[in-house]
């Protein structure tokens, strides 16, 4: 109904008090809410949360937090990084972790900086070398395009404000393509270079995008489509929507110039369109360009067809996150989270070509029920992969595995700066764990 959920969250302590910001709870629309919010400020004792309907308590409101409960920007880690894990609920084990470590016994870092400033940094130009040591972080750009550093640098920063970090000396790919091809019996063999997405036929060890990280640190501030927010904003009820496929996107790939002319071709099955062209402009005459669409308007329709940009498409957990079947493009490129996904359980797989895709479609129009429950499981799956918690905990986890295999301390290295922590004006912050004494450190 229309009846609106009330949330108050306040300090536990009446002598604390502290700004937060609780915009409306999110009705995913399955019986289910999601109740978000920004804290501007620590509370020592810890919060209370109320949620209301009319002026009962509902679920098994009020939920207590015990303190101290801190904010995003206060740099107070848990020193402790057994327990930060437990309280993260963070998994013992992740699949992918697991797989991408097996041809890395050992991280010999001499190796690492002789190679990688040669073998990467002139081609790709896209390597930062980091090093993070008693929990500060320093790091020097190897090549020209390294902008994206930003995105990794305020996931590690973040990290640091919240537990302590291994002593770990790494190199991360901030370019679009993995680069490390060479296999475990090479001669020499495989380095591990840490990047943002992986394929079947490289040795990368994969994080999170810097995209779905960005958009979790950045909810309720500065970014409307986070993994959050699009659970809200799912389009009408099942019934209700397009009974068609959409695709909209740049021409970042040939398959999607195709989906262009099936869609002119099979407007009832399929409506797909180029917003922007980069690629290859000589087509945009024939195939004509489509203004940009919302990104919550594409739940208006029943069908997403997910196709690979430069490499995955990393709009691919935000489809899942969606009311949709997702139609996914056969590819060679991977997110993290990929590996917890199966064909025809949480997604409709196309092949690479794209030649069964309208075949594929038909099959959904035809069989609603089924469709309808590949849709949900995929929706679930991603609700649980893609928790903010889990990629605080898979960031986490990376470093731990890298730092215990690396064969040497790692080192500040010569052109190395120090990435300092936000200067947080806006927020109180007053850290009551018990930092270390100097020996210990």
């Amino acid at each position: 109904g229309r009846t609106q959920f009330k949330v108050i969250i306040k300090a536990l302590s009446p002598k604390e008090v502290t700004r937060i910001y609780t915009p409306r709870p999110l009705d995913r629309n399955d019986g289910t809410f999601l109740m978000r919010y920004r804290m501007y400020g620590s509370v020592r004792k810890g919060l209370k949360i109320e949620i209301l309907y009319g002026d009962q308590h509902v679920a098994q409101s009020p939920y207590i937090l015990k303190g101290p409960v801190y904010h995003e920007y206060c740099d107070c880690p848990e020193e402790d990084p057994e327990i930060w894990q437990n309280v993260m609920s963070c998994p013992s084990q992740e699949p992918q972790i697991t797989k991408d470590f097996v041809s890395f016994p050992t991280i010999d870092l001499q190796r690492m900086l002789k190679e990688i400033t040669t073998k990467f940094s002139q081609t790709r130009g896209a390597i930062v070398h980091y090093t993070i040591l008693n929990n500060q972080i320093y790091r020097r750009s190897l090549g020209k395009y390294t902008d994206f550093k930003m995105f990794s640098d305020e996931m590690f920063l973040s990290l640091a404000r919240k537990v302590r970090l291994p002593d770990v000396e790494f190199y991360l790919n901030v370019g679009d393509w993995p680069v490390e091809y060479r296999k475990a019996n090479d001669t020499p063999g495989p380095i591990p270079v840490i990047s943002w997405c992986g394929s079947v036929d490289s040795r990368d060890i994969v994080l999170p995008t810097y995209d779905v990280t960005h958009s979790t640190l950045e909810t309720l501030r500065g970014v409307t489509n986070d993994l959050l927010s699009i659970q809200g904003n799912t389009g009408p009820f099942w019934d209700n929507k397009t009974e068609r496929a959409l695709f909209r996107g740049r021409d970042s790939r040939e398959e999607r110039l195709h989906l262009v002319k099936l869609s002119k071709e099979n407007p009832e099955l399929l409506d797909a369109g180029i917003t922007g062209y980069f690629f290859f402009r000589e087509k945009e005459k024939e195939l004509g360009k489509v203004q940009l669409m919302g990104f919550f308007d594409f739940f208006k329709y029943k069908y997403q067809v997910n196709v690979d940009g430069t490499v995955a498409a990393y709009r691919f957990p935000y489809l899942l996150l969606g009311d949709s079947l997702v139609l996914k493009q056969d590819s060679q490129y991977y997110e993290h989270f990929y590996i917890g996904l199966k064909p025809w359980k949480h997604y409709v797989p196309v092949k690479r070509n794209l030649e069964d895709l309208l075949e594929k479609i038909k099959w959904a129009k035809e069989n609603d029920e089924e469709a309808r429950k590949i849709a949900k499981e995929g929706q679930l799956m991603a609700r649980e992969l893609l928790q903010p918690h889990r990629l605080y905990c898979y960031y986490y986890k990376v470093l731990q595995k890298y730092a215990k295999r690396q064969a040497s301390k790692p080192e500040i290295r010569d052109g190395m700066e120090l990435v300092p922590q936000p200067d947080d004006r806006d927020s109180v912050c007053s850290c009551h764990r018990k930092k270390p004494l100097r020996e210990d450190l």
